[in-house]
């Protein structure tokens, strides 16, 4: 298969299901069938192949995919076409078809942060919440304080008593769609550039959070 157009491919590292995904749309792009194999292909070798099954088979139970046609014989592939193609960023779904919200009130917020120019922790997470996936203030309190260590939001007022923290982007940091993820260490991971922005000293910075 050849290089994928760029209106099919989110920028910068990804995973297996966001690979996936632009390779089945790159496939029906060209007007070829959709196939496990196809798809799995593309992946690094050490990928099992029951993950490309198990997000094909979600993707047809959440109606992503269509089958063509059942196999007419024993061990004959099954061959899908794309029936619902939502673009760029892959869907996230289980092998039972169930749309996965964890991760999105991120997503929102990251998108969010881009539009409003300045704002505080709260108004980010009033205006990034939707009836689907509510933001809580504490998750937008968090988020910017990793954000701007990493230098992605600027402070333009100080917290003092009664007096909440407000920020803005640094254009220059937007590194692209996909949020910047706070792991579980405690530092901060930015998909698009695939590389760690901030890891947290607990030293300097006095103790958990």
């Amino acid at each position: 298969m050849s290089r994928k157009p760029v209106h099919l491919e989110a920028q910068g590292p990804k995973g297996d299901r966001q690979a996936m995904w632009e390779t089945l749309r790159c496939l029906h792009l060209s007007g070829e069938p959709i196939t496990i194999r196809d798809v799995w292909l593309v992946l690094p070798p050490e990928t099992p192949r029951g993950r490309v099954r198990d997000y094909l088979v979600g993707l047809e139970r959440a109606g992503y995919l269509e089958r063509l046609a059942e196999p007419s014989k024993s061990g004959e592939a099954v061959r899908y076409r794309l029936a619902r193609d939502v673009g760029v960023e892959a869907p996230r779904v289980t092998k039972q078809g169930r749309h996965v919200t964890q991760g999105l009130a991120r997503e929102q917020l990251w998108r969010t942060l881009k539009i409003l120019g300045e704002f505080s922790a709260a108004e980010l997470a009033d205006a990034a919440s939707t009836h689907r996936v509510p933001v809580a203030e504490a998750s937008a309190v968090e988020y910017c304080h990793y954000l701007e260590r990493a230098g992605y939001l600027r402070l333009t007022r100080q917290a003092g008593p009664a007096v909440a923290a407000r920020y803005r982007l640094v254009p220059s940091r937007w590194s692209g769609p996909r949020p910047p993820m706070i792991q579980r260490v405690k530092q901060l991971f930015d998909p698009n550039l695939g590389e760690v922005v901030y890891s947290r000293d607990p030293s300097v910075e006095g103790g958990a959070e």
